[in-house]
């Protein structure tokens, strides 16, 4: 795939938009644009609940160090470790290519996710506004959405939100796998803390907009400790869904994870870590097998679950799955075609 480099690209730390606490990261990242014909990606997975997504961008100023789809960057001839985190892919047809797709005679109104990939609300999107154009040709066509996402960047489209949520076309996913702010920091450096990702559950939540919170990932020795907090703080900002995944680290993704904790944390700590990896994962860092990737196995993986289940129960959380499922009967409609004026004139 060829890609073209932007010069000057926008320094995603210096908006209105985009929040940071302590100073900012130096912004040096390169952007290309990414000048594909189609939009909607298909997942066939059976373990993922939906069919389609969006991705706007690929690679992700987020930074997180578990983050399953860095081996995507290397499709790219890209690398999965810095180069994921900064060197950005976005796509600026895309409000304009899912118009075409949502214009074709097979389309029935899916249910479509942003995004399957990385962030669709990532600091670049202050600037770019992708995922804004691309939801606001969802409302033009009452398609259903779901969101996936760790930035409260999205509460600046909470007017396109509650256009969508009036006719039942809308989700909203908050990522939250952490209570505590440093541990936090340590694998997903440039991420808002916590509590800032808590209080947008509560303003989307405020504003009607139907919101869940995702613990995931859960990693055994650092946040599953974690887990039910997070549970008991999302419930009481007003999200009404819950899912959880085990921490997986497919291909390359194992190297950056294993030398981020041992930077970030003490020694006994990231080895103590990378055991109870390996003891979720039968004895490896991954397994990629449906069924198993997204919940692990052994003992100490039940015991997890087991508590995540419970939680979830004892607090009212409608079901253990952070994403919305497609509605019943899709709302989809395509707006009628505009008529020219003079052709309006004619027709008097």
């Amino acid at each position: 795939m060829a890609l073209a480099r932007v010069d000057n690209p926008p320094n995603p730390w210096q908006s209105t938009r985009v929040e940071w606490v302590g100073e900012p990261p130096p912004a040096t990242i390169e952007v290309y644009v990414d000048h594909t014909r189609e939009i909607l990606s298909r997942n066939d997975s059976p373990d993922i609940p939906f069919t389609y997504s969006v991705n706007p961008y690929r690679g992700c100023l987020h930074g997180c160090a578990y983050c399953y789809a860095r081996p995507s960057h290397e499709y790219l001839s890209l690398g999965a470790g810095t180069d994921f985190d900064r060197k950005i892919v976005v796509k600026p047809q895309a409000a304009t290519l899912l118009r075409t797709a949502f214009e074709r005679r097979s389309w029935a109104g899916e249910l479509v996710v942003f995004s399957g990939n990385t962030d669709c609300y990532q600091p670049l999107e202050a600037s770019y506004r992708l995922t804004r154009a691309c939801l606001e040709v969802c409302l033009d066509y009452r398609n259903p959405v779901g969101i996936i996402t760790k930035s409260p960047l999205v509460e600046r489209d909470v007017d396109v939100l509650s256009g969508l949520a009036a006719h039942g076309a809308v989700s909203v996913t908050v990522s939250v796998p952490f209570a505590n702010p440093e541990h936090a920091r340590a694998v997903e450096p440039y991420v808002p803390p916590p509590a800032r990702r808590l209080e947008a559950i509560r303003r989307l939540a405020d504003a009607g907009i139907p919101v869940g919170v995702n613990v995931a990932p859960i990693i055994p020795g650092l946040n599953d400790a974690e887990m039910v907090e997070v549970l008991e703080r999302a419930y009481e900002a007003g999200a009404r869904r819950a899912g959880s995944i085990m921490l997986r680290l497919p291909g390359p993704v194992a190297a950056v994870f294993e030398a981020r904790i041992r930077a970030s944390l003490p020694p006994s700590r990231a080895e103590r870590i990378l055991r109870r990896v390996e003891e979720v994962r039968g004895g490896g860092r991954n397994d990629p097998r449906f069924g198993s990737r997204m919940r692990g196995e052994g003992e100490y993986a039940d015991v997890v679950a087991a508590l995540f289940k419970s939680t979830c129960r004892r607090l009212g959380y409608a079901n253990a799955q952070a994403e919305a499922s497609p509605p019943a009967a899709s709302p989809f409609r395509r707006p009628p075609a505009a008529v020219p004026q003079g052709a309006q004139m004619q027709l008097l």
